[in-house]
C-alpha cells in the first residue's frame, strides 16, 4: 500500500514527456515557467518601483544598472543547471534510476560550490568592473551597495535554480512556482518596510532580494528531501560523482559560457548607454524590465523543449523530438508577436509605473519600439539552442550563437555606432534583432543537420518502455 501511495505521489508530480499528446504537455508544463518569470519580474518590478517612486532616478539607474554585470557574474553557474536538467531528464525518460540519483547529488553539491564562488566575485570583484562599465559616479556608489548585498545571498539563487532545474527535468513546474511566489511575497514586504519604513534606499532592496532568495532554495531542499522517488536528496549522500559531473558540465559549461559572453557583450552594450546619460541608463532600464515579462514568456517553451526533448531522446523517441521543435516554435512565435507588439503599443503606460519623468519614459520608448516589438525573433533562436542541447549537443550552437550573436553585436557597436551619423541610442538597440536573425539562420542548418546525424545514429535503438 506505501509502494502504491508513492507512486501515485510521484506521478501527480512528474510528466512522461514520451507519450501521449505533445502539444498541450507543452502548454501545461510551460505554463507555470511563464507565470513563475512573470512573478519573478513582477517582484523584480516591484524593487525598481520602489527605489523609483522612493528614492529618485540615480537609486533607479543604480539597481538597473546592476543587472548585466549580475547576468556576467550568474550566467556561467546558470549554464550548469541547464546541464543538469538536460542529464536528469534524459536519464528519467531511460528509467536509469542508479544515475539518476547519484547526478542528482553531484548536482545539488554543485549548486552549493556554485553560490559559494559567485559571493566571492560579487563582494570583491563590482565596484571595479562597474567603473570598467563606465558607470557614472553619483550611481556607482549606490550601484556597488546593492550588489555586494545581492551576492550574500546569492548561494540561494544557485540552489533554487539546480533545484528547480531537476524538477523541472521530471516534468514538475507547479512546486518551484508555489516556492516562488512564497519567497517574493516576503520580497514585496520587505521592500516596503526597509525602503519606505526604514529609508535604506537601495540597501534595502538589496537585503530584500537576498531574504527572498535563501527562502526560495530552503523550500526547493525542503521539497526535494521529502520526496520518496529516485529523485529524492539526502543530505548525506552529497558528493561529486565524476562521471556525473562530466555528462552535466558537457552541456552545462558551453550553456554557461554562452551566457557569460552573451552578459559581456550586454556589459559592453550597457557601456554605450551609459554614454548618454542617467536619464537613458534609466529608462532603458525600465524598459528592460518590462520587456522582460515578454522574455520569461517565451523562455518557459525553450525550458520545456530541453526537457521534452532530453526525455524522449534517453527514451529513443526521434518522432516526437521533431513535434517538440515544431510545437514550441509555434508557442513561442505566437506569444513573442502578441506580447512584444502590446508591451510597446502601451509603452508610455507601463512605463509610467516605474518613473513619473517624462524624460525617462521617452528614452524607455525608444528601446521598446525597437525590441520589443521584434523580440519574437529571440524566442525563435532559444528553442532552436534549446532542441541541439535536449540532443546533447551544446558545444556547436554556443559557437554559432556566439559569432552570430555576440560577435555581431560587438562589429556593429565597433563600426557602425562610431559614425557620426548613427552614433544614437537606436542603433545600439537595433544590434539586436540583426544579430537574432543571422543566429536563426545558422542554429536551423545546424539544427536540421545535428536532428538527422543524431536520428542515425541511434535510430535502430528500441524505445525505452
Amino acid at each position: 500500500m506505501a509502494k502504491d501511495e508513492t507512486i501515485i505521489k510521484t506521478r501527480i508530480h512528474t510528466v512522461d514527456m514520451c507519450v501521449g499528446p505533445i502539444l498541450p504537455k507543452i502548454i501545461l508544463f510551460s505554463l507555470p515557467l511563464v507565470l513563475s518569470g512573470i512573478l519573478q519580474l513582477c517582484f523584480n518590478a516591484a524593487d525598481i518601483i520602489v527605489v523609483g517612486k522612493y528614492a529618485g532616478d540615480n537609486s533607479l539607474a543604480a539597481v538597473g544598472a546592476t543587472t548585466s554585470l549580475i547576468n556576467l557574474l550568474s550566467n556561467l553557474f546558470v549554464g550548469l543547471s541547464i546541464g543538469a536538467n538536460v542529464r536528469i531528464a534524459r536519464l528519467f525518460g531511460a528509467k536509469d534510476e542508479k544515475n539518476l540519483e547519484r547526478t542528482i547529488h553531484t548536482a545539488m553539491l554543485m549548486s552549493l560550490i556554485s553560490g559559494i564562488i559567485l559571493t566571492v566575485l560579487g563582494v570583491f570583484c563590482t565596484e571595479q568592473i562597474l567603473i570598467w562599465m563606465g558607470t557614472p559616479g553619483e550611481v556607482l556608489r549606490l550601484a556597488t551597495v546593492y550588489l555586494r548585498i545581492y551576492f550574500l545571498g546569492i548561494t540561494g539563487t544557485t540552489v533554487y535554480n539546480f533545484g528547480s532545474a531537476i524538477l523541472r527535468a521530471v516534468g514538475d513546474t507547479k512546486r518551484p512556482f508555489y516556492f516562488l511566489l512564497t519567497a517574493g511575497i516576503i520580497n514585496v514586504a520587505l521592500n516596503l518596510l526597509l525602503v519606505i519604513g526604514f529609508d535604506l534606499d537601495v540597501a534595502g532592496v538589496a537585503i530584500a532580494t537576498a531574504v527572498s532568495q535563501i527562502i526560495s532554495a530552503i523550500l526547493v531542499v525542503k521539497c526535494l528531501m521529502n520526496e520518496t522517488s529516485s529523485f529524492r536528496l539526502e543530505l548525506k549522500k552529497l558528493r561529486i560523482h565524476k562521471d556525473c559531473f562530466i555528462a552535466i558540465t558537457k552541456v552545462g559549461l558551453p550553456a554557461g559560457i554562452q551566457g557569460v559572453i552573451f552578459s559581456l557583450s550586454n556589459v559592453v552594450i550597457q557601456s554605450a548607454v551609459n554614454t548618454f546619460g542617467e536619464v537613458t541608463i534609466a529608462g532603458n532600464s525600465a524598459a528592460s524590465n518590462l520587456e522582460s515579462f515578454v522574455y520569461f514568456s517565451m523562455n518557459a517553451f525553450y525550458q520545456a523543449t530541453i526537457s521534452f526533448t532530453s526525455q524522449n531522446y534517453g527514451a529513443h523517441q526521434f518522432k516526437r523530438i521533431k513535434k517538440i521543435f515544431f510545437s514550441s516554435q509555434a508557442c513561442v512565435i505566437v506569444v513573442g508577436v502578441i506580447l512584444g507588439n502590446l508591451f510597446y503599443l502601451f509603452s508610455h503606460t507601463l512605463l509610467a509605473v516605474y518613473t513619473d519623468s517624462p524624460l525617462v519614459i521617452e528614452a524607455g520608448v525608444k528601446r521598446m519600439l525597437v525590441i520589443s516589438t521584434t523580440y519574437a525573433l529571440c524566442g525563435i533562436m532559444e528553442v532552436l539552442v534549446g532542441s541541439l542541447r535536449g540532443i546533447g549537443h551544446s558545444l556547436l550552437p554556443m559557437i554559432v550563437s556566439l559569432v552570430g550573436v555576440c560577435g555581431i553585436r560587438l562589429l556593429w557597436l565597433a563600426t557602425v555606432f562610431k559614425m557620426d551619423k548613427y552614433h544614437s541610442v537606436y542603433t545600439i538597440y537595433l544590434s539586436y534583432p540583426i544579430s537574432w536573425c543571422i543566429a536563426i539562420i545558422a542554429l536551423c542548418v545546424l539544427f536540421a543537420i545535428t536532428y538527422h546525424f543524431e536520428k542515425k545514429r541511434h535510430g535502430n535503438m528500441l524505445p525505452v518502455t
